[in-house]
């Protein structure tokens, strides 16, 4: 993810050296690449939901300490949640600080109003600031990475650009659902989200199948499930199984054993016999049609669900060779053909239909 550094630079006020936050009670802070902020959005006030009791006996309250004039705070922002960004009607209200002391600002209306559990009770809507009207801040245990991940999400952003690995997008939505986000709202196919798992897919397809089975993302797991005809059922782990669950595992069985017998059924029909001519009578067409049953049986015995089209061809079509026969040579193509069409139809992710009545009488 980027960020930006605020340098804070310190006049007598408090400052917080258990986070490494600090408070000036300067009107401005200045950043580093010209962007000026508003005292009244700085972080003022800390809750640390992983705070135990301090030596005092009081709960909660971070240890202060006083700097000098002389003395400065580097503070990092992220470069899209930061002060000044206008993501919603209003300036954020609101800082949270990742594990490695990142400040994303947000705003509260939008976590609370999608949190089903008030950011794990973690932000009150009423939450009291200091004199000077700046932000509370809230210490989360998650990294800049993850909680980068979370609030682009809540924000329905894009976050691919920063080519997140497929370990910290998971952690994200564990995070999400964590602090009282539905998953499934957020990975529609018109979704970031979706278009950020599904990038994982081509080169982890199993993983981001069991990813999206886990938080029943319908959508991400069909989508995903294109990319596992070529998968090897037996290389399949306990850990992976127990994480797709038995129904998304079931799916993943049937897509494949559905293909594997939808192929058997198509190849079972040989090419259409003619009417007997005086150059080709009934034996010769039976020789095709052994021929053409041989093929198939040894397609079948090497098949696996993702069997392109193209090796169908290549397979069957080598037969015409030795027929004198025109209309066998035709019927062979027309039936190579129409193999080709009926198999590019079969379910390979979802139901696909294809109208047939669409096609030439010949190739029905």
């Amino acid at each position: 993810m980027d960020y930006f550094d605020l340098q804070l630079h310190g006049d007598g006020g408090d400052f917080n050296d258990e986070f490494g936050l600090g408070r000036s009670d300067e009107a401005l802070l200045t950043e580093q690449h010209g962007v000026r902020t508003p005292a009244s959005l700085r972080p003022r006030q800390i809750i640390c939901p992983a705070l135990t009791t301090a030596p005092n006996g009081q709960v909660g309250t971070p240890m202060e300490s006083h700097w000098s004039a002389e003395r400065q705070v580097t503070m990092s922002v992220s470069t899209t949640f930061q002060p000044t960004a206008m993501l919603d009607v209003t300036f954020p209200d609101i800082a949270l600080v990742s594990s490695d002391q990142i400040l994303f600002y947000v705003h509260r209306t939008r976590l609370l109003a999608a949190s089903a559990n008030k950011f794990k009770d973690l932000i009150n809507p009423y939450s009291p600031t200091d004199g000077t009207g700046g932000p509370p801040t809230v210490v989360l245990p998650e990294s800049a990475d993850v909680l980068n991940i979370v609030l682009h999400t809540i924000y329905y952003l894009p976050a691919a650009q920063f080519l997140p690995s497929f370990e910290t997008v998971s952690l994200g939505l564990e995070s999400l659902l964590k602090y009282g986000f539905a998953p499934q709202l957020y990975a529609t196919p018109s979704q970031p989200l979706f278009s950020l798992l599904l990038s994982f897919a081509p080169h982890r397809p199993i993983d981001t199948f069991a990813l999206a089975a886990a938080y029943g993302l319908e959508d991400v797991a069909v989508a995903s499930s294109a990319h596992l005809l070529s998968f090897s059922l037996s290389t399949l782990t306990d850990e992976l199984a127990e994480r797709m669950g038995s129904i998304y595992l079931k799916r993943l069985f049937f897509l494949h054993l559905g293909r594997m017998e939808a192929l058997k059924a198509l190849l079972l029909a040989p090419p259409r016999r003619h009417p007997e001519a005086r150059d080709c009578d009934a034996s010769q067409q039976t020789t095709l049609a052994r021929a053409w049953a041989l093929a198939s049986a040894h397609l079948v015995w090497d098949a696996r669900p993702n069997l392109s089209t193209h090796l169908l061809r290549a397979t069957l079509l080598p037969l015409e060779r030795g027929i004198e026969c025109a209309l066998c040579r035709q019927a062979l193509h027309d039936r190579v053909v129409l193999l080709m069409i009926k198999w590019a139809a079969v379910k390979v992710r979802r139901k696909r239909c294809i109208d047939f009545g669409s096609l030439p009488m010949h190739l029905r």
